[in-house]
């Protein structure tokens, strides 16, 4: 039975192998597209919809 070498013991090569191996896959996504804006700051496109949804309700 091999013994386990501790991670801050192994070569760096081999602790990169290590932790490219934990890290997951996006399968071709983006992460940075998927972010939702946040809901307090000011959307110039927001406010004209609200704008032009508050005429046409009239």
């Amino acid at each position: 039975m091999a013994q386990l070498v501790p991670l801050n013991k192994r070569s760096k090569k081999a602790q990169r192998e290590y932790h490219a191996k934990q890290r997951g896959s996006w399968y071709g996504l983006s992460p940075v597209t998927r972010t939702v804006p946040s809901g307090k700051i000011y959307d110039r496109t927001r406010a004209k919809r609200a704008a032009r949804g508050a005429l046409g309700e009239f």
